[in-house]
């Protein structure tokens, strides 16, 4: 029986790596063209919401797992998720309690509506169009879900920045450990790191680029953005050239 090609790559470091990398241009990326650059949210938006229609077209059109153009709908869709939340919490006066809760409904909603098309969660086959369209719909609402959570803890909660990286750092040390000897299930791990990747990036971004005054390196969202967009490029080049992320299923 003939085999299909994965769309999405094997979970392995380099995978958290860039994912992290990922999250972190979301947010500094957004603040960038937003503030740095005066945009606003409502041309930031509109402008980064037509970006990634275009990305997500070549994405499913492809007939295979691509990493330049599967990271650049990861980047795109983080940068949406962030605005999303931001035009909900700076547009529209919305609690981040409020957004926190409606991103983790959606997020479940989701989840069920996947679980019940397809009887599986597994992010290790997503091998056809519907498949795809629930895990890039999932993606984007953890994205959003984990920009909300995030600025939660760091701003209305009094965290700040550095100790947001510590918190959600022992949150995913934790799933990984329950994973590890506690029999928490793969695929429920999987997406609760994912989930908590996004807050962790978007607190390094912070912490980053936001002047030492209020917590942070003070590199600012343009230094941040270039130092972690390069860091992407140098490894999805890598994964192109290496192919180590690439594998073959054969279909159910």
């Amino acid at each position: 029986m003939a085999q299909l090609l994965n769309k999405v790559p094997e979970v392995t470091l380099y995978f958290w790596l860039i994912k992290v990398l990922c999250t972190t241009v979301g947010e500094t990326a957004a603040d960038y063209l937003n503030d740095t650059l005066g945009w606003g949210l409502s041309k930031t938006s509109l402008f980064m919401s037509a970006l990634l229609i275009a990305a997500l077209t070549v994405q499913f059109r492809a007939r295979r797992y691509v990493p330049a153009i599967y990271w650049v709908t990861v980047v795109l869709i983080s940068v949406v998720g962030t605005l999303i939340t931001d035009n909900l919490t700076d547009n529209l006066g919305i609690s981040l309690w409020t957004t926190t809760a409606v991103f983790a409904v959606a997020l479940a909603a989701t989840f069920a509506a996947w679980y019940r098309s397809e009887r599986t969660l597994s992010i290790h086959r997503i091998d056809s169009r519907r498949r795809e369209a629930f895990y890039w719909l999932t993606v984007l609402f953890t994205f959003a879900l984990g920009t909300a959570a995030g600025d939660l803890f760091a701003e209305r909660l009094s965290f700040g920045y550095g100790p947001s990286v510590l918190v959600f750092g022992a949150m995913i040390a934790a799933v990984g450990l329950a994973w590890w000897k506690l029999g928490l299930g793969p695929i429920t791990a999987f997406w609760a790191v994912y989930i908590l990747t996004r807050p962790l990036g978007a607190s390094i971004g912070d912490f980053t680029s936001q002047p030492t005054g209020d917590g942070g390196l003070g590199l600012g969202t343009t230094g941040t953005s270039a130092l972690f967009l390069a860091a992407i490029l140098a490894l999805v080049v890598y994964l192109t050239v290496s192919k180590v992320d690439r594998t073959k299923i054969s279909p159910a």
